[in-house]
């Protein structure tokens, strides 16, 4: 086989380069989500838990007695890389939004799945969510639908994903959208993997799920959200 020509030769030095530089720009796409100073780029749907920032992070406190409550960028994103740390107290059940909605009642909301028409009220916040549960069912970073189908993949089947979890320590979340291709890792360990394309964008969002009473009180708090978009 003849020597590459020194034209080829540049050629593929040159791709060989292109690639790197590719995969430098990837990691220098990756954006903050919030500032860590206030909620600039947020809004609140859904119920009425508090949301505040304290030393660099998100804090969302339950309030008894009223609805989910969601803090939702006010960009809408449809493939991407998110990362993120929380730390939830036991008791208190959260998730992570992504390419979630706010009803509009209409008929573009509604689905059929499983031969049952899911038609969440105008108003309501739903659409994917990567849970958080600090249960001991230890579900978290499965993957439900907020406010239509439920549980689309629980970690029934994952015993490393569950026992990946750390209680009222800080944890990491990963979760990828690629198309209709879904997954998460939750403190480095694979925990859901699942293909579905009901929804294909809308915003990241931060849940305070609905509580009866909150006497300690019931708090989440999140810090170094960071998302890189894809093509």
């Amino acid at each position: 086989m003849p020597p590459l020509l020194p034209s080829l030769l540049c050629t593929a030095v040159t791709v060989a380069l292109l690639a790197s530089a590719g995969c430098a720009t990837a990691r220098e796409t990756s954006v903050a989500l919030f500032n860590g100073q206030d909620l600039t780029g947020w809004v609140q749907h859904g119920g009425k838990a508090t949301y505040s920032v304290e030393s660099g992070e998100i804090v969302g406190r339950a309030t008894p007695n009223t609805p989910n409550s969601f803090l939702c960028t006010e960009r809408s994103f449809t493939n991407f890389v998110l990362t993120l740390e929380f730390k939830p107290m036991t008791g208190l059940n959260s998730g992570i939004q992504f390419r979630s909605r706010v009803s509009a009642g209409t008929a573009a909301d509604r689905i059929v799945w499983n031969g049952k028409t899911n038609s969440p009220p105008k108003g309501r916040v739903y659409g994917y969510q990567a849970e958080i549960d600090p249960s001991a069912r230890a579900w978290t970073a499965g993957l439900y639908e907020e406010g239509r189908r439920g549980w689309l993949q629980d970690l029934t089947k994952n015993e490393p994903a569950r026992q990946a979890y750390r209680a009222n320590d800080w944890n990491t979340l990963r979760l990828e959208a690629r198309g209709d291709h879904l997954q998460t890792w939750l403190n480095g360990v694979p925990a859901t993997d699942l293909h579905d394309g009901a929804l294909t964008a809308g915003f990241i969002g931060l849940q305070v799920h609905g509580v009866k009473t909150n006497p300690q009180p019931l708090e989440i708090r999140w810090r170094h959200l960071r998302l890189a978009e894809l093509p």
